[in-house]
């Protein structure tokens, strides 16, 4: 079992606990619930943005514990003003120690796309993702069935949500793409062995169809992977260690944009 199919598996468990402690229709009578989402897909395209999808995540299975005591409001806020086209929440608890409260706090403090990042294998999750003010939902084709996978994606989308796809590969996009998907996310991890290359995003780009926003994620850590990343026809970059190994993330966020932009100048001027 590699540690996807583990954390799927746990999260089944811990869904059918959450479903009796806190019923659908409980969900449905929160704030968010009612609200209209702000479209990620438009802000990554935004050409006063930088393209970074900025990540608040304190631990994960490869690297450990990365950030404990991160500022979910300074941190958010931080990044929003430093440039970042969205922010991305990991609001899974178990293996990565983040919680649905950190994805309502960055809510609370920042009109802008946010992603929530965890493993969606039940309608249920959606219901709760617009719960706590999610405008995008993260779903992974190495999780879920093509059919399931639809069903989510239909399901989010009438609930007012955008959906980002994530694939590993060629054949998980060639299987999983559907029209309720507005973005596609190729994962720069290998599941299986941990390690990262950004190739893996060059090799499957052309493959994406142009009518989906294209994100590269994981394993950038340098601007000048970014410059590479948009030659190639890129439109968005999804960061969180880089940033969150640091003590002030928002600071090191703010610095890779101002270099970015720099180096974008120089190579139009």
């Amino acid at each position: 079992m590699n540690i996807l199919e583990e954390i799927v598996a746990h999260k089944h468990k811990e869904v059918a606990e959450r479903k009796s402690l806190f019923p659908e229709k409980l969900l449905e009578q929160s704030i968010y619930f009612g609200s209209k989402t702000v479209s990620m897909r438009k802000y990554i395209l935004r050409e006063d943005k930088s393209g970074i999808i900025a990540e608040i995540k304190r631990k994960s299975p490869s690297k450990g514990l990365i950030n404990a005591h991160v500022s979910i409001e300074r941190t958010s806020i931080g990044y929003m003003q430093a440039g970042a086209s969205a922010l991305s929440i990991l609001t899974d608890t178990h293996y990565f120690g983040g919680k649905n409260e950190d994805l309502q706090t960055a809510r609370k403090f920042n009109f802008c796309p946010i992603l929530r990042k965890d493993f969606v294998v039940d309608e249920y999750q959606l219901v709760e993702a617009k719960s706590i003010g999610t405008d995008t939902v993260l779903l992974i084709a190495a999780a879920l069935e093509p059919g399931k996978l639809k069903e989510l994606a239909a399901f989010a989308k009438s609930l007012g949500m955008e959906t980002l796809l994530e694939v590993h590969n060629g054949l998980e996009l060639e299987k999983s793409l559907n029209e309720y998907i507005d973005l596609v996310g190729v994962n720069n991890r290998d599941l299986k062995t941990f390690e990262v290359s950004t190739d893996i995003s060059k090799e499957l780009v052309d493959q994406i169809p142009s009518e989906f926003v294209k994100i590269s994620e994981s394993g950038i850590s340098d601007p000048t992977t970014v410059l590479d990343l948009k030659k190639a026809g890129f439109q968005g970059f999804l960061m969180g260690e880089k940033f969150m190994h640091q003590s002030r993330p928002e600071k090191v966020c703010e610095q890779f944009i101002e270099s970015l932009q720099q180096l974008q100048s120089e190579q139009y001027a």
